[in-house]
């Protein structure tokens, strides 16, 4: 499948809106972000939460730089034949990643049904 940067950032940004709000409204300083590729140009990674998990913050305050939450469209959009498949694969890896935010590790995730 194929679809422009532009019109990728406008469908995480729609499947970002539609999450519950009890899910995003406890994010606190994360910048969500769409880069092409990861860092070591692999098609394997769909998104990259890039911070300290809430479990594990002594204290937060003024001055921190955001913690990131990174689709990354190339791996996405390889893995998905049409816009509802590529829908559906942006809203787990968004939810896989905020639940890294709120520190819930990957075989937690697993347990939940959530990867």
């Amino acid at each position: 499948m194929s679809m422009d940067a532009d019109a990728f950032e406008a469908l995480v940004i729609d499947e970002l809106d539609a999450l519950p709000d009890d899910m995003v409204e406890g994010l606190e300083n994360v910048a969500f972000l769409v880069e092409d590729r990861p860092s070591d140009g692999s098609l394997d990674l769909l998104g990259e939460y890039d911070g300290v998990a809430l479990t594990e913050r002594d204290r937060y305050g003024f001055g921190e730089m955001p913690d990131r939450i990174v689709l990354y469209r190339e791996p996405l959009l390889a893995l998905c034949a049409d816009e509802a498949r590529l829908r559906e694969e942006v809203h787990v890896t968004l939810v896989h990643e905020i639940a890294h935010y709120y520190g819930i590790d990957d075989d937690e995730l697993h347990e939940l049904g959530w990867a």
